[in-house]
C-alpha cells in the first residue's frame, strides 16, 4: 500500500473523491471540468484530485483520449456502497426546486417525472421561532387554525421536536390547552405572538420516545402474482416486513398505507395489511394514542 493510501484525507478532499466515485458509478465517466464547475476549484487542483482518487482506488478508471475523460473500468470496485435512494433523492430535490441541477452531484440526468406535490405554505419566521424554542427551551404563544374551530385561536405550546408524515411537517409540543403532547401542522401556525421561558422534559413524551413494530404483509385477498410483486416492492422476507416507527407517528403511517380503512376498500386499493394489529393497538393505547381502526 502506498503512502498516499495511508495518509489521512482532509474532509474537503474526501468530498471531492466521493464526487468522483459517484460520477464514475452513475455516469460512467468524469473529467476535470466536472470538478472545477461543481467545487469552484482550479484545474490543477482537479487534476490532483483525480490523481489521488486513482491512487486510492486503483483500476477504477482509465483516461480515454477520444472521450477526453476518465471512464469507468470493468474492474470498478466502489470504495463506498452506492446508494440508489441517495441518487433518486437528488432527482426529487431537483423536481421540487430545492436544488438546482448544477448544484447536485448528478452529471447526466435521465428524463424523469414526479407526481407534483401540492405545496403547503410554510413561513420561515414561524419555523425560525419554533427552532429557537426547541433549542433554548421556550414556550410559544401561537395563533393556530385547528380543524375543529371556525377561527384561529391563541394557545401556548412548548415544542421539543419536528416530524414529517410524508405530506406535512409538524411540530411536536406540549399543549397547555389540552394538557398533553400533540402534533401541530406547521402550515396552520399563522403567527407566533410571544414567547416565555419554559422547559419541558422531552423524555416524558412517551408516544414520541417509544416505538412499536408494524409487521406488514401483502393483502391475502389479492391474486398470488400481485402479492409477490408487493412483497418485492416492500422488500419483504418471508411475506412480511417489520417497520419500526415512533408511536406518535403510527397514525400517519396507517393512514398513508390505508391500514385504518383496509376493511372498507376493495383489495386492489389496499396493497398491504397489518399482521399484528392487536399488538400495535395495545402499544398505542398504553401511551394514550388513538388505536388503528378505532
Amino acid at each position: 500500500m502506498s503512502d498516499t493510501e495511508n495518509a489521512p484525507v482532509r474532509w474537503s478532499v474526501e468530498q471531492r473523491l466521493a464526487f468522483i466515485e459517484r460520477r464514475l458509478f452513475w455516469d460512467g465517466k468524469i473529467n476535470r471540468s466536472d470538478l472545477v464547475d461543481h467545487f469552484s476549484i482550479s484545474t490543477p487542483q482537479a487534476s490532483s484530485d483525480l490523481s489521488q482518487y486513482d491512487e486510492v482506488a486503483r483500476g477504477n478508471m482509465a483516461y480515454d483520449k477520444h472521450a477526453k475523460a476518465y471512464l469507468v473500468t470493468e474492474e470498478f470496485h466502489p470504495r463506498a456502497e452506492p446508494n440508489a435512494r441517495e441518487y433518486l433523492a437528488q432527482l426529487q430535490l431537483i423536481a421540487d426546486g430545492v436544488l438546482r441541477q448544477q448544484e447536485s452531484w448528478l452529471g447526466w440526468v435521465p428524463p424523469f417525472g414526479l407526481v407534483p406535490r401540492v405545496r403547503r405554505k410554510l413561513g420561515a419566521d414561524v419555523l425560525q421561532s419554533i427552532l429557537g424554542a426547541i433549542r433554548s427551551g421556550l414556550a410559544l404563544n401561537i395563533e393556530y387554525q385547528s380543524m375543529s374551530a371556525q377561527r384561529p385561536s391563541l394557545r401556548w405550546i412548548v415544542p421539543h421536536a419536528l416530524s414529517f408524515d410524508g405530506y406535512r411537517w409538524h411540530v411536536r409540543a406540549w399543549c397547555h390547552r389540552r394538557n398533553k403532547f400533540l402534533d401541530f401542522v406547521l402550515a396552520r401556525i399563522l403567527v407566533v405572538e410571544s414567547t416565555r421561558e419554559e422547559k419541558i422534559d422531552p423524555a416524558t413524551d412517551r408516544a414520541w420516545n417509544e416505538t412499536t413494530v408494524l409487521r406488514l404483509g401483502p393483502n391475502p385477498l389479492l391474486p398470488p402474482a400481485q402479492q409477490k410483486a408487493i412483497a418485492l416492492d416492500f422488500g419483504m422476507q418471508g411475506d412480511s416486513v417489520p417497520v419500526e416507527v415512533r408511536r406518535s407517528l403510527v397514525y400517519y403511517l396507517a393512514r398513508q398505507l390505508l391500514l385504518d380503512v383496509s376493511n372498507t376498500l376493495p383489495p386492489e386499493r389496499v396493497q398491504v395489511i397489518l399482521l399484528n394489529l392487536d399488538e400495535v393497538n395495545e402499544d398505542l393505547e398504553s401511551v394514550g394514542e388513538a388505536k388503528i381502526g378505532a
